[in-house]
């Protein structure tokens, strides 16, 4: 196997001190042209890169950013994450994505890993719903900004989208054509935005004088297609099957709208579907799918600037801020029924 050039092998070669190849590298300027030429020949010559990582470190000011989604398999955490590495790629940084799968214990070793990389900031969607990890983030004194949720008793900035309204909208669209039996498709109850969407959800039937017990909650394990087709499943046995459901995201309500499908159910005609996130494959479904949009490429871009200011200001003059975008509501054919 060849072994990497060095630094010392690049000044051995140009007949030059460490600290000269070092300022043609840096600070070219300072150097003779004869010399700076004879070094860039033996850096040509030999190959050599140099380590960027290592430079960062001794200037304890990286050039990258961590991004920690919930799922990197669902295309709004694809979106927020083009977002982010735009914004990131204007100010000359990189971005690490990492995907925690919606599970505590594999966030925890992410947040480990950006720490020992000692990476400028972290943008962070929380899987860990009791805030440990957060806590023990913290101590390594690296600023992250929290993406997609509101930062509840932290001082930190966020960047998140209302979802009660967002529930709100959904759930008001279905009451509206005329639905009064609904049911909610939730997905783990830990996480705050499964719990903020149902709460706009029952709000907007609170709107209408219908009381809690006209949603129906159908709470899953996970926020993908397969955890649909499994709500999809045990909403088929019920004996008193309502008619519309909203889901917690697109994902599911696409798995939902499979299930659907196979079982010669018709959408919207039998049930009404609204999904969440507005994801592309909402609008390519074989039924369009009707979704509270998030703007998520907006979302990833401010919580990635926010994280730029805080790390260019510092804790001093760096003011945190809480921003909150609103959703909408594009309407599509799995909710409505021909009059």
């Amino acid at each position: 196997m060849a072994q990497s050039v060095g630094i010392k092998d690049v000044a051995r070669a140009a007949g030059v001190s460490v600290g000269t190849v070092s300022n043609v590298i840096n600070r070219p300027d300072t150097v003779a042209g004869e010399t700076r030429a004879r070094v860039l020949s033996a850096i040509d010559r030999l190959g050599y890169v140099r380590s960027e990582s290592a430079r960062q470190l001794r200037a304890g000011r990286s050039r990258i950013m961590g991004l920690l989604v919930l799922d990197m398999g669902n295309p709004f955490f694809v979106d927020v994450a083009r977002g982010a590495e735009r914004a990131a790629r204007d100010a000359g940084l990189g971005v690490m994505v990492c995907n925690s799968a919606q599970d505590a214990a594999e966030e925890a070793e992410y947040l480990s890993l950006f720490a020992e990389q000692r990476v400028r900031g972290v943008l962070l969607t929380p899987a860990d719903a009791t805030g440990r990890n957060i806590a023990a983030f913290r101590r390594h004194g690296i600023p992250f900004v929290l993406v997609d949720r509101v930062a509840e008793g932290t001082t930190e900035c966020s960047v998140s989208v209302d979802d009660v309204a967002g529930g709100a909208l959904a759930v008001r669209h279905l009451v509206d054509a005329g639905h009064r039996s609904l049911a909610y498709v939730s997905g783990p109850p830990g996480l705050n935005q499964v719990r903020d969407r149902r709460t706009g959800a029952l709000s907007a039937l609170a709107e209408a004088g219908l009381g809690p017990e006209a949603l129906r909650e159908l709470p899953t394990e996970r926020l993908d297609v397969a955890a649909g087709r499994d709500a999809g499943a045990r909403l088929l046995g019920l004996a008193d099957r309502p008619t519309a459901v909203f889901c917690a995201n697109d994902l599911l309500a696409l798995g939902l709208l499979q299930a659907m499908y196979a079982a010669g159910v018709t959408v919207p005609d039998d049930l009404a579907i609204v999904g969440y996130d507005d994801i592309e494959f909402a609008a390519a479904a074989a039924v369009p799918l009707t979704s509270v949009r998030q703007p998520a490429v907006t979302l990833g871009a401010l919580a990635a600037e926010l994280l730029l200011e805080e790390t260019e200001q510092g804790e001093r003059t760096h003011e945190h801020r809480r921003v909150v975008l609103q959703p909408e509501l594009v309407v599509r054919r799995s909710s409505l029924v021909a009059r």
